[in-house]
């Protein structure tokens, strides 16, 4: 299955340098990985750690899974009740194998099954892409209320956008799968956006990242995109607000 700090506004001269310092971190991430891989030591370790990975992934996938159903459900019930459905799509992904390798290596940590189980909270991931501000809140909420979803770590970046721009709804939970002979619990990220949120977060991946951008070119792209999100921002709250009013005129 594949996907997938502070006050938003221009961005400052210091974030194409953070942006920098990031993709250095990522380099040497890459290059520690690589010389991993090209030892004896880590080619015997992924032979002893084949079958424990695979079953694992196989966890989150059923785990992912499950979460996918019970959004699901969630709009179409919601469907029943309004006459409409919060959900646009939704999609799935699990992390690849290099991804959290190098995750593991930038952390410091054992590049081992245990050690991502124990340690990576985003190995699976769910993407919900919602219609509305509302919807996103709604949803989120209904699924924390349910007794076997608990939350781990949430993260709202939509009241508390990232300096880039970017907003979404983080929830890291918790939620039980049943196997043959035993339940386990497994980890979970899901992303919670709205359609405006989904656009502008593909296209800034794509054009932040343009390779030979001199420094001044990277700030002035960044800012443009910074500008593009409260845009983006603005068009939800104007949307959620049409909808509220049209909502309104229904129940006179």
């Amino acid at each position: 299955m594949a996907l997938f700090d502070s006050a938003p506004g221009s961005f400052s001269d210091s974030t194409p340098m953070l942006d920098l310092v990031r993709q250095h971190r990522e380099e040497i991430a890459s290059h520690m990985v690589a010389r991993l891989a090209e030892s004896d030591e880590f080619a015997q370790m992924m032979e002893r750690n084949f079958g424990p990975y695979q079953r694992l992934m196989t966890y989150y996938e059923c785990a992912m899974m499950e979460v996918e159903t019970k959004f699901r459900v969630l709009d179409a019930e919601y469907g029943l009740q309004h006459d409409r459905n919060p959900i646009e799509s939704i999609k799935t992904r699990l992390k690849s194998t290099d991804s959290l390798a190098k995750k593991l290596v930038r952390k410091g940590l054992p590049v081992s099954v245990e050690s991502v189980e124990r340690n990576i909270y985003d190995v699976a991931g769910v993407r919900v892409v919602c219609t509305f501000p509302e919807d996103m809140f709604s949803l989120a909420e209904a699924l924390l209320a349910q007794d076997d979803v608990k939350l781990i770590e949430r993260r709202d970046y939509v009241a508390n956008p990232k300096p880039s721009g970017y907003r979404s709804l983080h929830l890291i939970v918790e939620i039980p799968i049943f196997l043959q002979k035993e339940k386990r619990l497994v980890k979970v990220e899901v992303q919670l956006r709205t359609i405006s949120m989904n656009f502008w977060a593909s296209l800034e991946h794509q054009l932040r990242y343009k390779k030979g951008l001199d420094e001044k070119t990277a700030a002035a792209v960044a800012a443009e995109l910074a500008d593009l999100a409260e845009v983006s921002a603005n068009m939800d709250a104007r949307m959620q607000a049409l909808r509220n009013y049209l909502d309104g005129m229904e129940e006179e």
